[in-house]
């Protein structure tokens, strides 16, 4: 069977690509994947402990079966959610001015809590959208790129993503947010691409009737959207660029670390 292998992050560098199509036998399963990769790339086996793996865009364990057709990513730990890209044919301003309503709308292909753009992040169009007279407070959250990154001077930061599972992964954190917090609304934004020195990579804005809560929400949000939605970021110096350390997985994230040679149970 054929499947399609997706590397991200300094994995991309590693291997040398960015995607791979794989022919393996019947019944294999995420461990194949990785002990293929691991013999072909030997230096892989140093990142196995820290890297987590997709399997059709939702995390999976290394016992995952795998069919005909599937897509299969290895994932660095993350350091970050989709939209359609924006025609090349609308201005800036008519992009900016219709993220608030797109996002609570549902429309373009975009979720209707979540949205990645490739473009400056509007916070007001987005307030804006989701502000409604029953709020008591609205709580807003930007990150924004510094001039430094551990005493050495920033010039730029370029952010790429697993677009489809990202926007995946930051509407189900909407959704928990909104069942686990005493919160009205939620939007998150997340921007791709080449960002500049004092412009905003990430937005979530948080509406409740009491500030606690929106407060309690947002934090969260933010916390756990750097640990797992799949958004790396590289950091580009006078001298240089890296891609940034990403914080480890959550345990409830499946490691690949172990032994991975068995077999599909399920076939």
């Amino acid at each position: 069977m054929e499947i399609r292998v997706l590397f991200f992050g300094t994995l991309k560098d590693l291997t040398g690509c960015a995607s791979d199509s794989l022919s393996l036998p019947e019944n294999s399963t995420l461990g194949d994947v990785l002990r293929h990769y691991e013999q072909a790339v030997p230096r892989l086996k140093e990142f196995t402990s820290s890297l987590a793996m997709s399997l059709n865009q939702e995390y999976a364990a290394i016992d995952a079966c795998l069919q005909q057709g599937d897509e299969v990513a290895l994932l660095p730990p993350v350091s970050g959610g989709l939209g359609e890209r924006p025609s090349d044919t609308a201005t800036n301003a008519e992009r900016s001015s219709s993220l608030g309503e797109d996002l609570q709308a549902g429309r373009s292909g975009r979720g209707k809590h979540a949205v990645i753009v490739r473009d400056t992040i509007d916070t007001a169009s987005v307030l804006k959208g989701i502000k409604q007279p029953e709020d008591g407070a609205i709580v807003v959250f930007e990150g924004i790129v510094r001039d430094q990154t551990r005493g050495r001077r920033t010039l730029y930061l370029h952010y790429e993503a697993y677009e489809q599972m990202a926007l995946k992964q930051m509407e189900e954190l909407a959704s928990r947010a909104l069942t686990d917090f005493k919160i009205q609304n939620v939007s998150l934004v997340h921007r791709l691409g080449r960002l500049e020195i004092g412009e905003t990579s990430v937005l979530i804005v948080v509406a409740s009737a009491h500030r606690a809560a929106a407060f309690d929400a947002c934090r969260w949000l933010i916390d756990i959207l750097k640990r797992t939605v799949p958004i790396w970021k590289r950091e580009y110096f006078e001298d240089g660029a890296v891609w940034a350390d990403g914080e480890p997985f959550p345990d409830h994230i499946p490691n690949p670390k172990g032994t991975h040679s068995g077999r599909c149970a399920s076939n």
